[in-house]
C-alpha cells in the first residue's frame, strides 16, 4: 500500500484519506482535501465500512467501479448541500439507494421496483457517482443514497445492514411458501443472513449446507437445527422430502460448478433463488431445468424500501447480524485483510473497518 503526498508537500489542508484499486492486488492510500457536498448531496463521516467478498474479489482484480469498492458504510452526515432537504448534519446513514425516480425506462413502463437509476446507484455508475467508497474517513455523496438509521441500532448493526438487505431482496423474490422446505447453500455471512430472513418469512424445514466447521458453528449458533456438510446434503434432504427434493433452494456461494448439482435438488416445480455471483461462466442443463419446470430467480442489490423492512427486521431483534462481525481493523490493515480472506482459510465472518483506528 502506498501512499499519496501529504499537506506539507501538495500545500492543502488535507481533510480526507481513502483507500482505492489502482491495479490487482495493489491499493493506494490517497488523502485529500475536505470535500465539499454537490447541492444535492451530503458528505457523511465514516463510522464504519463492511469487508465484502465482491471487495475481495475487488482487490484480486482491480475491476470494480470506485465507488463499489467499499460499499457496506454507515457514518454520521458531516454536511449538506444546498438543495437538501431530508437530511441533517449529525444524522446518522447508512449506503442506499434512492426511491424509484418515475421518469426511467423502466419507471415509465411500470416497473418500478427495476428502476434504472436505483439499481445504477446499487452498481456505482451513475454520473454522481463517488470518486471513491467507503474504505474512507469522509464520503462525497448524493442524497439519496444516505437513507437514515433507526435510533435503536447499533453503529455496527448499521454497517452491517447492506448485506442484510441483499438477502431479504432475494428471499421477497423467491416469494417462498409458507412451510417450504428450504436449502441454504453456503454460510458465509450471505448464507446465514438469508437462511435468518427465509426463517423469518415462514420456511418449515430448513437445511444448510456448508463445508467449513466453523461456519456451520456459526449458523447452529444461530438456531439453526439442521446444518450439513455438502456430502450429506442429498441423502438428509431425500429423507425430509420423501425424495422430492427442496421447494426453494438459496445459492449463496457463488461457485460456478455448483449450479447444476444445486437444481438438482430443487423438486419438480420448485424454485432456484441465485445470490451468490459467479465469477466465471457455468455450465447447466438447459433441459434438465426446462422438463422439470424450474422457476429461477436471480437476484442482485435491493430496492429503496428493501432497507426500510430489514431495519425494522433487526431493531426488532428478528434478525441478527451482530454475531456476524468478527473483527474490526483501520484503513491501514486493509490489504492484509484482503489476502486472508482471499486465501480461503480466514476464520472471519464479517469484518469491519474503523477509520479512525
Amino acid at each position: 500500500m502506498t501512499a499519496a503526498m501529504d499537506s506539507e508537500t501538495t500545500g492543502t489542508t488535507v481533510e480526507n484519506k481513502f483507500v482505492h484499486m489502482i491495479a490487482p492486488e495493489v491499493a493506494e492510500t490517497v488523502v485529500e482535501a475536505e470535500p465539499v457536498p454537490a447541492p444535492d448531496g451530503v458528505i457523511v463521516d465514516i463510522g464504519f465500512c463492511g469487508i465484502c467478498a465482491t471487495d475481495t474479489h475487488g482487490y484480486a482484480s482491480a475491476a470494480l467501479p470506485p465507488a463499489v469498492f467499499g460499499h457496506e458504510w454507515m457514518g454520521t452526515v458531516a454536511a449538506v448541500g444546498d438543495d437538501v432537504t431530508t437530511l441533517q448534519v449529525g444524522q446518522r446513514v447508512i449506503a442506499g439507494v434512492g426511491p424509484a425516480c418515475g421518469v426511467c425506462a423502466q419507471c415509465r413502463a411500470g416497473h418500478a421496483p427495476n428502476c434504472d437509476l436505483a439499481f445504477a446507484e446499487a452498481n456505482g455508475i451513475t454520473d454522481d457517482a463517488p470518486t471513491h467508497g467507503g474504505f474512507a474517513t469522509k464520503l462525497k455523496v448524493s442524497a439519496r443514497r444516505a437513507i437514515p438509521v433507526l435510533d435503536e441500532l447499533s453503529d455496527e448493526e448499521a454497517a452491517l445492514m447492506e448485506p442484510a438487505t441483499v438477502t431479504f431482496h432475494a428471499v421477497r423474490r423467491a416469494q417462498m411458501r409458507f412451510g417450504s422446505t428450504v436449502v441454504v447453500q453456503g454460510a458465509g455471512p450471505i448464507g446465514l443472513l438469508t437462511a435468518q430472513h427465509a426463517r423469518t418469512g415462514g420456511a418449515g424445514r430448513l437445511i444448510i449446507s456448508e463445508p467449513s466447521a466453523p461456519r456451520r458453528a456459526a449458523a447452529t449458533a444461530l438456531g439453526f437445527t439442521d446444518v450439513v456438510e455438502p456430502a450429506d446434503l442429498p441423502a438428509l434432504l431425500a429423507k425430509a422430502t420423501n425424495g422430492l427434493g427442496a421447494d426453494v433452494l438459496f445459492e449463496c456461494t457463488g461457485v460456478a460448478a455448483l449450479l447444476q448439482p444445486s437444481a438438482e435438488l430443487v423438486r419438480r416445480g420448485g424454485t432456484l433463488a441465485l445470490l451468490g455471483y459467479p465469477g466465471t461462466d457455468s455450465s447447466v442443463s438447459y433441459g434438465d431445468w426446462q422438463s422439470r419446470e424450474l422457476t429461477v430467480i436471480g437476484s442482485l442489490a435491493y430496492s429503496h424500501e428493501d432497507f426500510a423492512a430489514t431495519m425494522r427486521l433487526i431493531a426488532d431483534g428478528r434478525i441478527d447480524v451482530k454475531s456476524l462481525h468478527t473483527g474490526t481493523i483501520g484503513l491501514g490493515d486493509l490489504v492484509a485483510m484482503f489476502r486472508e480472506l482471499d486465501s480461503g482459510t480466514s476464520e472471519h465472518a464479517k469484518v469491519l473497518v474503523d477509520p479512525t483506528r
